[in-house]
């Protein structure tokens, strides 16, 4: 097990249709102040009809390199809106066990022919990259055909976010208006197939999910001053390097003026009513 989240990046939803994605990645990381037991892979049915995962494997890799090693998911079929839990390797520090996983990954494969092992991938949270693909040829990038969904984090390009604290996951929150697909960081709250359904719902157990849309101008062009849709603590301006470039002079904030920064993508963390948020930024 790595050390906590520290930066990500993601190449959203490959293809729009599918209707089984990975909805939630926790990487847990041997912190002293870790609660959860297990790593675990969250997928959801965000589509209207039942669809199964029959002949399809999880694969895993270092975010810039080759997926180096897989495990096969059982015949299962998810109705609307449905959960599917899958754990996988160990946090010795943790404490609480997930609740009952829909599946135990036990069995690990590797492409490059070394010996199998047992109890799960143990997910990197530093860089990584994790692909539900059907069948079980290894995929090459997130342009293979087979490849039903793909989320990547850590890479060269990576947007970066607050070093989260190690009881937080990095979760997928689909709009309301549509496909417009963010991935944020977010206290880990993993949900097997008992868990409510509830159809293109991403993440139901954060009724406050709108507060990582906090930023009402993400785009700035004339505008030089960033502007929050409610007070926010303790704000940082991370480049995409993840090196800090400019915090807020007062611990409270409902703007910043960006006017010293150049151009690029930029990400903005803070803190509302005791709770992480960040967001990114395009300055033009």
């Amino acid at each position: 097990m790595k050390k906590i989240f520290t930066c990500i990046g993601i190449i959203s939803l490959i293809h729009t249709h599918a209707q089984i994605v990975i909805s939630e990645i926790y990487g847990g990381g041997g912190s002293p102040n870790m609660a959860l037991s297990h790593d675990y892979i969250m997928l959801k049915n965000i589509g209207t009809e039942a669809a199964s995962l029959n002949g399809t494997t999880v694969q895993y890799g270092f975010a810039d390199g080759n997926f180096t090693q897989y495990h096969i998911l059982p015949d299962i079929t998810l109705s609307p809106g449905q959960n599917y839990l899958i754990q996988e390797g160990a946090n010795v520090a943790g404490r609480i066990d997930l609740p009952a996983p829909d599946f135990i990954a036990d069995k690990v494969f590797y492409f490059n022919g070394a010996q199998n092992s047992s109890g799960g991938i143990d997910l990197d949270n530093r860089t990584g990259k994790i692909a539900l693909v059907k069948g079980r040829m290894q995929v090459q990038d997130y342009k293979s055909t087979d490849i039903i969904d793909f989320a990547a984090y850590g890479t060269s390009n990576a947007v970066p976010v607050f070093a989260s604290a190690a009881n937080t996951a990095f979760k997928r929150v689909f709009e309301n208006t549509g496909n417009n697909i963010e991935f944020v960081t977010a206290p880990a709250y993993p949900m097997n197939s008992s868990a409510g359904n509830a159809a293109i719902a991403i993440t139901p157990a954060d009724p406050e999910s709108s507060k990582f849309n906090f930023i009402i101008n993400p785009f700035l062009k004339e505008n030089k001053e960033v502007v929050f849709s409610s007070e926010i603590e303790n704000v940082k301006i991370y480049d995409e390097f993840g090196q800090v470039v400019m915090q807020s002079p007062t611990r409270m904030s409902y703007s910043m003026n960006l006017i010293e920064l150049p151009k690029g993508k930029y990400t903005v963390t803070g803190m509302i009513n005791k709770s992480p948020v960040s967001q990114q930024i395009v300055k033009d």
